[in-house]
């Protein structure tokens, strides 16, 4: 059973099985092998934050990857929403990182203008509600009916994507990210929760949901620069896809099904700078690096063209950032720059 807490822990993970917190992880954009080229070794998200290095040693290092000895058993408690983090810790991380949260009214606002385009009128899943001393919502329970021309399957295939996603409060929203409040299953508002709110209302069986709730996480994106608020949003969506099947089935999901959700998310929510469309702190600029040439081992330095020139994404020496379009067939899937698809 999933457990329902705002903050998942990661040893709760390791419960289920180990393979599934090794795949939210991974970070393909580095570790991806066309198939014509030789395998390169699996390698994870990075931390790319120095919070942790004071209290917990060098391993914590901004480059450092995030690996599950360093978030489980004796340091499970590391990772943590940040509702459930001190005061103290979310005001630095304001100040030094612009970390800023939206309350979950805002993105129910938000989600719901999306929505209202794409299906040509208003209050679809929701009504909101501002009485000037509240801001909420009431659901709509009424089954979701579809556009002259679009059906539910529409629905599930279109494309999101959260900028920046931090705990990707847009996406999923097991909680509210700046009360720390947990949200029921039938009151979620993320652009997840909808997908995933439209495929149990038109499938009964298991098989039937599991197929097209794989669809959904295919067709949600995010991307986030701090490795530890990534692995937050990775985790949420997981719970989640496992919390919208047992509200629908009364029972766990299977587990055989974890370890393919867990690989959909690593792929859709992944790291990046979203100002240069790398891997964050990747670009090798004024740097001293050693070459090897016909008369033998030089020092050279290095200067990234895109950082030099300011250029928002093109010419950086960094690693970009790829993600996958998982296509309608095995063979329509592709691997593909996230900054190729910018225009």
């Amino acid at each position: 059973m999933p457990d329902f807490d705002i903050d998942i822990k990661e040893d709760s993970i390791v419960e289920l099985s180990p393979a599934i917190l090794e795949k939210l992880l991974v970070d393909h954009s580095k570790g991806h092998t066309p198939k014509d080229k030789p395998k390169k070794p699996i390698q994870n998200i990075i931390w790319a934050t120095n919070d942790y290095v004071e209290q917990y040693g060098d391993r914590y290092e901004f480059h450092q990857q995030i690996l599950p000895e360093l978030i489980t058993g004796e340091r499970g408690n590391v990772i943590r929403p940040r509702a459930a983090k001190a005061r103290d810790e979310q005001r630095f991380r304001s100040r030094e990182m612009a970390e800023v949260f939206t309350p979950s009214w805002v993105c129910n606002a938000q989600n719901n203008l999306v929505d209202e385009a794409w299906f040509g009128r208003k209050d679809v899943f929701n009504r909101e509600i501002n009485d000037g001393a509240n801001h909420t919502w009431e659901v709509i329970t009424d089954k979701i009916t579809f556009p002259e021309g679009k059906t539910w399957k529409d629905y599930v295939r279109s494309t999101r994507l959260e900028i920046t996603c931090g705990e990707a409060p847009y996406l999923a929203s097991r909680y509210d990210t700046t009360t720390g409040e947990f949200i029921p299953v039938e009151r979620r508002i993320g652009m997840l929760d909808r997908k995933l709110r439209v495929v149990s209302e038109n499938t009964e069986k298991s098989g039937d949901w599991l197929k097209w709730a794989k669809i959904s996480l295919q067709n949600i994106y995010g991307y986030e620069w701090q490795g530890d608020s990534l692995l937050i949003a990775r985790e949420t969506l997981l719970y989640t896809f496992m919390e919208f099947y047992e509200a629908k089935f009364g029972k766990s999901v299977p587990k055989t099904s974890l370890p393919g959700v867990a690989y959909i998310v690593s792929w859709n929510l992944f790291q990046m700078d979203g100002l240069k469309g790398v891997i964050p702190e990747t670009c090798r600029h004024g740097v001293a690096e050693t070459e090897q040439t016909l008369f033998g081992e030089t020092e050279v330095v290095v200067y990234c063209e895109g950082c030099k020139n300011e250029n928002s994404y093109k010419n950086h020496n960094g690693i970009y950032a790829l993600v996958r379009d998982w296509g309608a067939k095995a063979q329509e899937k592709k691997v593909i720059r996230f900054v190729d698809l910018i225009k």
